[in-house]
């Protein structure tokens, strides 16, 4: 109860003198908010980012087929074919950490439209396996499986984006859409993923959301291919968890190198290298805007020193009274840590007020996932109330130590 009366007494005789101690907080409440700022936003960013490998898998191997211009490609062609199934299918044979694989086969689409609406969305063809391997989520219907692909059945996945083109009452499911010259049964419709960025280290991500899905096999054998084109657009292959993504992906571009005559035609993209990529960076703007926090704090405890020195100085004959009537050099102490712990407590709890309000201005302009973080908020106030009572130790020992009998005399 002593120390609570202390406290709001201490609070009243900051009161009186607003404009001192708001100048005082100002270090306090800038470095505190922009601690809270910064972890909000790398917290924010950890998670989209994990958001977006989860698209691709952490622990797949995405093999891209590169595009050429006619005359190079015909080259290239005399020594490889491209990307095929048997890749994939030697792949898993042979590397004993490839636990499954998928193949994907962009169609050269001149149209597509249902009886509502056209869509500029993207056909492709995929293994009955891909949408597991690439952990999309199913919004209505189901996903292809191995019968479609047996039967070459005339069958389609929707893209959210695209189900909303072609279908903008949201009936999609059972009715039929046209992809160039064949009619498709749409029986499933994707999950649209809440994504900020299109672009993950370089990866376009979300293109899903404005494509087509139909079986692989209905793919190859239902629609014409260019002679020099490859059988499959890109391969997803599986490994296993315990395996290092960069060791396995050296083992499979040594096999396609192989396979395919040393010949540049593919490129090979690892989501758990680029998630690591993804982290040290961030690592490195936490790093960065840490230390601009700290000095800022560190300016904010500077700022209570001084103006608890200056206190002292205008409260010498009050000193000298306190200590004429029985006041202890504890009991000194003591009050003049209260008044810097008080302003260092108020400093973070606006700053605190100030952080989350700094991430929603960032968020709202620069388009940066902001996550909430419990650990920032307590952690930034810890360090600040931590400051305002170490600056604030030297002042309150100095008014302790002033004699009584010159504090009285003093003008």
């Amino acid at each position: 109860m002593k120390y609570l009366t202390l406290f709001i007494d201490t609070a009243l005789g900051l009161a009186q003198h607003k404009l001192r101690t708001l100048l005082t907080l100002l270090g306090m409440i800038f470095g505190v908010g922009a601690v809270i700022a910064m972890l909000n936003i790398g917290e924010g960013a950890e998670r989209e980012a994990m958001k977006m490998i989860d698209s691709m898998g952490l622990y797949n191997l995405i093999v891209n087929g590169k595009e050429f211009d006619e005359k190079e490609l015909k080259e290239q062609r005399k020594h490889s074919a491209g990307l095929s199934l048997r890749d994939a299918q030697v792949a898993h044979d042979s590397l004993p950490f490839v636990t499954d694989f998928a193949a994907q086969k962009t169609i050269e689409t001149y149209h597509i439209f249902s009886q509502y609406n056209n869509s500029d969305a993207n056909a492709v063809g995929v293994s009955a396996n891909y949408f597991q391997l690439s952990h999309f989520q199913l919004f209505a219907g189901r996903i292809l499986n191995k019968n479609d692909q047996q039967r070459f059945a005339q069958v389609a996945m929707l893209g959210a984006n695209t189900a909303k083109q072609l279908f903008p009452l949201g009936d999609a499911l059972g009715q039929q859409i046209k992809i160039n010259h064949l009619w498709f049964k749409v029986v499933g419709i994707l999950q649209a993923p809440y994504l900020k960025k299109k672009e993950f280290q370089g990866v376009k991500l979300g293109n899903e959301q404005n494509q087509v899905f139909i079986p692989l096999s209905t793919a190859l054998h239902r629609f014409e291919s260019g002679l020099l084109d490859s059988e499959v657009s890109s391969l997803k292959l599986a490994i296993d968890k315990s395996v290092d993504p960069i060791v396995a992906a050296q083992a499979l571009e040594h096999l396609l190198q192989n396979r395919h005559s040393d010949i540049d035609d593919f490129e090979l993209v690892i989501p758990a290298a680029l998630l690591a990529q993804q982290k040290q960076t961030q690592q490195i703007f936490n790093i960065v805007m840490s230390c601009v926090a700290g000095i800022s704090l560190l300016v904010g405890g500077i700022g209570i020193m001084n103006i608890m020195l200056a206190t002292v100085l205008e409260r010498t004959k009050e000193i000298g009274l306190l200590r004429a009537i029985g006041a202890t050099q504890k009991d000194i102490r003591i009050q003049f840590i209260a008044e810097s712990f008080t302003i260092s407590i108020l400093g973070g709890l606006l700053g605190v007020v100030f952080g989350i309000g700094l991430s929603e201005i960032i968020s709202m302009y620069s388009q940066w996932a902001v996550s909430w973080s419990m650990t920032a908020i307590v952690l930034s106030f810890s360090i600040c109330a931590l400051v305002g009572l170490i600056f604030g130790v030297y002042p309150a020992i100095k008014a302790s130590q002033l004699d009584p009998i010159e504090a009285l005399q003093s003008d």
